[in-house]
């Protein structure tokens, strides 16, 4: 059965896997997912500015997030290293338990330190809470992936980024509360509770039905095979570099364009109350609106259309601000290009996501994803950070967006050529096989 067989379907049929179990456990996974982010972002910021932290310092901070985009060094720890004691409940359960206490202990820690008296102790807090939730996040991936079945991984990658999205924002929003009536320490320990529902979740479905474990490492040599072998095996496939190729070129040109929106409101002249109206608000509805479209539309269309689709709509939506930019200060603008981009990034979000998770092998979930998520951002960010401004200034912003559109075409073609020649098929891991008892379970 191919992966865009599942088109066949009827729609209560591609509605139903948001109810099952594997899908709502995706979602409690992302609720923890997301707050270490948090911790570490705009709560951190705004504790540092009320603690009269000079704002060079403050922007220093966001360093910290450095540490999500090392976690590949370390992820094969989670897939070839047994726990002593916690191991015998099993490997994705152990981890689970281990780095949900060390983002727990790392908030508290966070929590404890006071910025005004001592900011050295206050930046490795920030750094132990980003390696913590680092980690947390390697698990959590791992663990989403091997308990969701093949035809559930667009549906579950919905529900993780609902998850993410509720975790993130609502830790942020208690922590801002509780500051401002018990202080941040107490605001800090509470929110350091967000960490339950993923480790709850792990304990009462257990180990993932599909977690395969590799072979014990006894030895020198074994140790280092555990280190390369989730490498090794990925690049063995047909077509691994153009897949690689792929994952580091398709989000060139909607990074590039996302990370700019905010200058382009400040020079059209848009009010903080007009962002927050429709930028935050708009667009946090359209997001998720267009998250319940993409684990649809990947259960009805297949893997490899819904993507096509996906990359299509992400660049297209580059676009709308080229046009808000030459319509210039204009609400219903605003709201358009605000609701058009975000129904495309949730869209492909669940899809592009769902493909992701399809290409791990099963053995080594957790350092292959890590592989994949990291690369997936890196030529974006550096772009931005070192041509994104000159580009505007010399070109100005709408043909700045424009060129963030023509960026994302070799990410079109090349995935189309590969849905074509059969490379996407070829290249896929162990996790997008759909096995005989997940065809029953859909048929």
């Amino acid at each position: 059965m191919s992966a865009d067989m599942s088109g066949q379907r009827s729609l209560w049929q591609s509605v139903q896997p948001y109810l099952e179990k594997e899908s709502l456990a995706a979602f409690f996974l992302g609720i923890s997912s997301g707050f270490p982010f948090a911790m570490i972002g705009a709560t951190l910021t705004t504790r540092l500015a009320q603690d009269g932290i000079d704002k060079k310092t403050v922007t220093a901070f966001t360093l910290a997030f450095l540490v999500y985009n090392l976690k590949v060094f370390w992820a094969w720890l989670v897939d070839g290293v047994r726990l002593p004691i916690l191991g015998s409940l099993g490997q994705r359960v152990s981890w689970m338990l281990l780095a949900g206490a060390l983002v727990m202990a790392a908030v508290a820690n966070l929590a404890l330190v006071d910025p005004s008296a001592d900011l050295g102790a206050t930046v490795l807090a920030a750094v132990l809470v980003g390696a913590a939730g680092a980690t947390f996040d390697i698990v959590i991936d791992a663990y989403r992936i091997e308990t969701l079945k093949p035809y559930q991984l667009g549906t579950g990658s919905g529900m993780s980024q609902y998850g993410w999205r509720i975790g993130s924002t609502g830790a942020a929003a208690l922590a801002l509360v509780m500051a401002a009536r018990t202080g941040w320490s107490a605001a800090y320990l509470a929110c350091a509770l967000f960490a339950l529902p993923a480790m709850i979740t792990a304990v009462v479905l257990g180990e993932p039905v599909r977690h395969r474990e590799p072979a014990r490492r006894r030895g020198i040599r074994e140790a280092f095979s555990a280190i390369i072998g989730p490498f090794g095996e990925f690049f063995r496939r047909d077509g691994a570099w153009l897949v690689l190729l792929f994952i580091l070129l398709h989000k060139v040109g909607d990074t590039l364009a996302n990370l700019t929106f905010r200058l382009l409101f400040d020079d059209l002249g848009f009010t903080n109350d007009e962002i927050a109206i429709w930028d935050v608000g708009v667009g946090f509805w359209a997001l998720l609106i267009g998250v319940f479209i993409g684990g649809v539309a990947y259960a009805r269309m297949g893997l490899k259309r819904s993507v096509l689709l996906a990359l299509v709509l992400m660049a297209v939506s580059n676009l709308s601000f080229a046009a808000l930019a030459a319509a210039g200060h204009s609400n219903l603008g605003m709201a358009a290009a605000i609701g058009f981009e975000n129904i495309a990034s949730g869209y492909g979000g669940v899809v592009v996501i769902a493909y992701f998770s399809a290409l791990c092998d099963l053995r080594y979930t957790a350092a292959q994803y890590a592989l994949i998520s990291a690369s997936a951002s890196v030529l974006g960010r550096f772009a931005t950070g070192t041509t994104a401004g000159g580009l505007i200034e010399g070109m100005g912003y709408v043909n700045f967006y424009i060129l963030t559109t023509a960026l994302a075409l070799p990410g079109i073609v090349l995935f189309w050529w590969m849905s074509r020649s059969g490379l996407v098929d070829a290249a896929m891991g162990t996790a997008g096989e759909v096995e005989a008892r997940d065809v029953s379970a859909v048929s």
